[in-house]
């Protein structure tokens, strides 16, 4: 009978914890996260513990994603200014007492452990804004636009400041997603691209030398072979090598002899392209498109203005995230901070993900729900 009560309870739990989640969603992320641990494998010259490191950190963000899942759209509402101010806290608090590391500081000491406020902006950011035009929908003007784009810009400021380019992008495109499916005008957006153009000479000036260094090897990296331009050489050579099958599963000649820096995070592309070849990238990207078209299916069917932003922000992030890690591997965007989706190896950046893809998950559930 104690055995009969505890299945039904084990069945009850399983079934609470799985209705929330989007079946074809889920499968799609599984197949890039499979992926993902093949590669690593190779990528760590097969180390067991680097993987069992990876399971857990797969294990811990999908325990975030299914918690994020549980969480209503109205909660999320209310949540959103005061993690948004949150992060605009920490991130004041890094630039005043953060830990410098590597030359940047981006870390914050809490005593028994560090945070990186910025992490906290990639989810905090899309809220806030989500928020702010769910509040101004009926009366949306375009001052609303100029007040969106000064809560984008404050901590994008300030993570730029620290310096952290990459984070700085990301939560960038976090931001315009938003105000984009908000409704900006077009007229608007090509205005400001034409501006950034022409701004271009002024923003050179205030950019750091390292960061300098990164676009001038983008265009001829060549010049320093051996330095700031090794990176770009060394994983586009390992890209075209892989040619259409690829060389096959552990055998990439610029991995194994340790040619590719960062081959286990922001260069783990390279890897999977030498040893996968054009149709492992094909299925990569056709799995990337079908995570981006279901996550924008799900967007389209939320159930208020709120919902539909945020999500389509988070999805839209994926795609960013994509681009700019396979664009940098490709040499054809300069060398920044960026992990593959889902398939990198790293903690933070997988919670990150995981979380929003929770969210998503959510405004999906509550789908049916009636606006109030």
């Amino acid at each position: 009978m104690a055995t009969d009560t505890f299945a039904e309870v084990m069945r009850r739990l399983i079934r609470r914890v799985a209705e929330p989640l989007d079946a074809t969603l889920l499968a799609i992320i599984m197949s890039i996260v499979l992926l993902g641990m093949v590669t690593l494998y190779s990528a760590s010259y097969e180390n067991p513990a680097r993987i069992v490191a990876q399971l857990a950190n797969i294990g811990f963000a999908f325990i975030i994603m299914v918690v994020a899942a549980q969480i209503p759209p109205q909660l999320l509402m209310r949540l959103a200014p005061p993690l948004y101010l949150l992060g605009v806290v920490l991130l004041v608090g890094v630039a005043l007492f953060g830990d410098i590391r590597n030359g940047a500081r981006r870390w914050l000491s809490l005593g028994v452990t560090s945070i990186q406020p910025s992490e906290l902006m990639k989810i905090a950011m899309p809220l806030m804004l989500a928020w702010y035009f769910h509040r101004r929908e009926s009366v949306l003007r375009i001052y609303d636009y100029a007040i969106a784009v000064i809560i984008l810009v404050i901590p994008v400021a300030l993570i730029a400041r620290q310096p952290d380019l990459g984070t700085a992008l990301l939560v960038s495109a976090a931001g315009f997603y938003v105000i984009f499916l908000a409704g900006l005008s077009w007229k608007i957006i090509l205005g400001g691209i034409v501006g950034g153009m022409a701004s271009l000479p002024l923003l050179w000036g205030v950019l750091h030398d390292y960061q300098r260094k990164r676009i001038l090897t983008l265009l001829d990296p060549s010049e320093d072979p051996l330095g700031a331009g090794y990176h770009i050489i060394q994983s586009t050579i390992a890209v075209g090598s892989g040619g259409i099958m690829g060389k096959g599963w552990l055998h990439g000649t610029q991995t194994h002899l340790e040619f590719i820096p960062e081959r286990s995070t922001d260069f783990i592309f390279a890897v999977f392209s030498e040893e996968f070849g054009l149709i492992g990238n094909t299925l990569l990207l056709v799995l990337y498109m079908a995570l981006i078209a279901r996550g924008l299916m799900m967007a389209a069917n939320a159930p208020t203005f709120f919902a539909r932003l945020l999500a389509g922000a988070i999805i839209l992030i994926f795609f960013t995230y994509a681009f700019v890690n396979m664009g940098m591997v490709s040499g054809i965007l300069p060398v920044v901070g960026v992990p593959l989706p889902l398939v990198s190896y790293g903690g933070t950046a997988l919670v990150t993900l995981f979380f929003g893809l929770g969210i998503l998950m959510s405004m999906h559930r509550h789908r049916k729900l009636v606006q109030t």
